[in-house]
């Protein structure tokens, strides 16, 4: 392999030698430009010793002995001289050629960036070919064939042009009939893609239909929904690990069972046949009954006695009763309110006894209703208690059963000769 130098003969190699690698002619003047000759060299320079150019693919070759004459200090190999330029090169200044894959996939990415689905549904819509057009009639193909050039399902296809197709209905893009494929149109912003779109068959539903109309109420994405209904294992899941989810159930249900009357029949089965779901049913029923008792006091300005009769409440009695219903309304809604609803009602139950006492016709009146009361209960009872269902008495006698009658008919004559010297007759 010749390498030029500044001591040959010719700049211009023999016609049967190649130049050396990275060595090139400049312009159309055919003459052999020394690479290291464009350098100025230094006056007070050491002269070195030539490196040869490795030859490709093969093994550096021997340092020169002693007995070779050394070179010039201005002989520089071409080889080396071209790799130092093409280093400065890649240093000094940023590669402009962009390999044309990657503008493709940045230029398409952009047009998703800004359309999301609508760039794919483009493609559908003008493509796919629409119901009542025949295959002779249009370029276009069938849901089943575009599914198939494109490698994926017709029902993906088709949740891309019903998409479009409710688009179009709204005028947010052109209806299929106008497209042509290929054709470029003006599409819609990506956030309102989702609005059109559903990743699941099931939102084509009535089921799903339903439930897309409760999502976009609660202002929730309809498929996050719709994935939740598809897959009641994982609600249990998060429902049993989860506080919070558990409260958010347990809110659905309550506003879903006032307009469901089987589930709420189905709830109430729940609960009859759970026995801690009894026991707390009867005592949140006691909490809100008490509860009820003392903000009637503080809404109506009335009070219900022990023996039933209803009476104005004094200042004293509402002052009191409000003040425990505001610390009771104050309570978080997961905090019992059982406890600050029986201190309620025990304090206030006291002081209507207390207004009953103090007051001698009140107090009158209060003895009068509670027997009366007691009279309407025992007559109501005994008239209950009967013989016609027994045939035969022998089967049903008990020795206790005369003695309470006996006990009873002489409670009842005493108490009917007390109310006889009572009476203003007598």
């Amino acid at each position: 392999m010749s390498v030029a130098t500044a001591h040959s003969a010719s700049a211009v190699p023999p016609g049967d030698e190649t130049p050396a690698t990275g060595a090139a002619p400049t312009g159309d003047e055919g003459f052999w430009v020394e690479p290291g000759a464009a350098e100025t060299p230094t006056p007070e320079a050491a002269p070195a010793p030539e490196v040869p150019a490795q030859p490709s693919g093969g093994t550096a070759p021997a340092r020169p002995t002693s007995d070779e004459a050394a070179p010039s200090g201005l002989d520089v190999p071409a080889e080396e001289a071209v790799d130092g330029a093409a280093e400065e090169t890649v240093d000094d200044s940023p590669v402009d050629v962009v390999d044309e894959q990657v503008t493709r996939d940045a230029r398409e990415f952009g047009v998703y960036a800004r359309t999301g689905g609508w760039a794919f549904a483009l493609k559908v819509a003008r493509s796919v070919r629409p119901g009542g057009e025949l295959a002779g009639e249009t370029p276009k193909v069938s849901a089943k064939h575009f599914a198939e050039l494109a490698g994926c399902s017709p029902e993906r296809v088709m949740r891309y042009y019903k998409a479009w197709d409710r688009a179009a209905d709204d005028g947010m893009v052109p209806h299929f009939e106008a497209l042509a494929p290929g054709e470029e149109v003006d599409l819609p912003d990506a956030d309102v893609w989702l609005s059109y779109y559903s990743s699941r068959s099931s939102a084509t539903s009535d089921r799903g239909t339903a439930i897309t109309a409760a999502a976009e109420a609660e202002g929730i994405r309809p498929t996050k929904a719709l994935e939740v209904a598809e897959n009641p294992t994982a609600l249990r899941a998060a429902i049993l690990a989860d506080p919070s989810t558990a409260q958010a159930a347990r809110t659905a249900l309550l506003d879903r069972l006032k307009e469901d009357p089987a589930l709420q029949a189905e709830l109430a089965r729940d609960i009859a046949r759970t026995d801690e779901l009894k026991k707390a049913v009867a005592s949140e029923t006691q909490a809100a009954s008490r509860i009820g008792y003392v903000r009637q006091i503080v809404e109506n300005g009335q009070v219900k006695t022990p023996a039933g009769q209803v009476i104005d409440a004094t200042a004293e009695l509402r002052a009191e009763a409000e003040r425990h219903l505001s610390l009771i309304d104050e309570l978080d809604d997961d905090e019992d309110t059982g406890e600050w609803a029986t201190e309620a009602y025990d304090t206030v139950k006291e002081l209507v006894v207390q207004a009953v006492e103090s007051d001698p016709e009140l107090r009158v009146q209060e003895r009068r209703t509670k027997f009366y009361s007691s009279l309407q209960k025992a007559t109501k009872v005994f008239e209950e208690l009967t013989l016609d269902d027994a045939v035969d008495l022998d089967a049903i006698y008990e020795d206790d059963m005369l003695e309470r009658l006996e006990e009873l008919q002489q409670a009842l004559s005493t108490c009917i000769a007390a109310l006889r010297k009572a009476s203003p007759g007598e």
